[in-house]
């Protein structure tokens, strides 16, 4: 049991953070590699904000980094929308050293500790299995906020626009969809997303560093690919499969071995991209190109 919402939790933080990369990717065909230095945003605000009473800090947090997320989108990403996919690719890893190296000179580069949320760190017992709030709280974040796009996606005329650009851009533009509008709402969705791993992330940790969305947005980036790039519903299955993949590999590995947990996971990474080489859940337009 313990394993299981281990699993779990780790494979919602990972869906979370696949999402908000899906969502960019759906509307610009971007691989937003800077979506990890929003992580580190949230993070330096809940440094910047300890002290505050925990709600406080939560809709902070999640104002900044969608704040953050539009300056991103408007200040970097607009000016080269027309540009091909490598320019753009080029732009996010320089935002993203941008943002890292800012960060860096102004709190350095060493690790922070932070008292955040240190309650959540305390286990409950569940099925006579004492399991961390922490972990609790992760699974029914990633509920909440999967419901909460797919609602937004399906019911409200800006989600169905989102839906529209992700499937043909051009024709959803002819329609008369409004390509900024359309596009900031993704990046405002995809900065919520990440706040809230942030969020989640400290409260696991206690730490910030300028770095530590690195690791983040390269396991949410593999999530987005193992599901299906351009698929929404693949990028938070894929987010999942991760998380169970990871806790799976720790548990059944000899103790020994343990330290090649990760290069296990991504063996059988690639062994699911052989056989599913458009991921577990493709989009129509990925189809036809492959």
């Amino acid at each position: 049991m313990q394993h299981v919402f281990d699993a779990f939790s780790l494979g919602s933080l990972d869906a979370m953070l696949a999402l908000g990369i899906a969502l960019v990717f759906g509307v610009m065909h971007l691989v937003n590699f800077a979506h990890g230095e929003l992580v580190m945003i949230g993070g330096f605000t809940i440094f910047l904000t300890a002290g505050l009473p925990w709600p406080m800090i939560v809709i902070i947090v999640l104002l900044v980094v969608a704040i953050a997320a539009l300056l991103m989108e408007r200040i970097a990403f607009r000016p080269v929308r027309g540009a091909d996919p490598t320019t753009l690719l080029v732009t996010s890893f320089a935002v993203s050293i941008l943002l890292q190296s800012v960060a860096a000179i102004i709190w350095g580069r060493r690790a922070k500790g932070v008292d955040f949320a240190s309650g959540l760190s305390e286990p409950v017992t569940i099925f006579g299995t004492r399991i961390a709030i922490v972990d609790l709280v992760s699974i029914g974040v990633a509920v909440v906020l999967v419901a909460g796009l797919a609602i937004f996606l399906t019911r409200t005329a800006t989600g169905t626009a989102m839906r529209a650009a992700a499937e043909d851009f051009v024709m959803a533009r002819l329609l008369g969809v409004s390509a900024n509008r359309v596009i900031a709402a993704a990046f405002a969705l995809s900065g919520i997303l990440a706040g809230a791993a942030s969020l989640l992330l400290v409260a696991s940790t206690g730490t910030i560093q300028s770095n530590m969305g690195l690791q983040p947005v390269l396991v949410g980036f593999v999530a987005t690919v193992i599901g299906g790039v351009g698929s929404l519903v693949g990028a938070a299955l894929g987010g999942f499969l991760l998380g169970v993949l990871t806790v799976t590999m720790q548990v059944a590995l000899p103790l020994e071995a343990r330290g090649y947990r990760d290069a296990a996971v991504f063996a059988i990474v690639i062994v699911i991209l052989l056989v599913r080489p458009s991921g577990l859940v493709s989009s129509a337009a990925l189809e036809e190109r492959v």
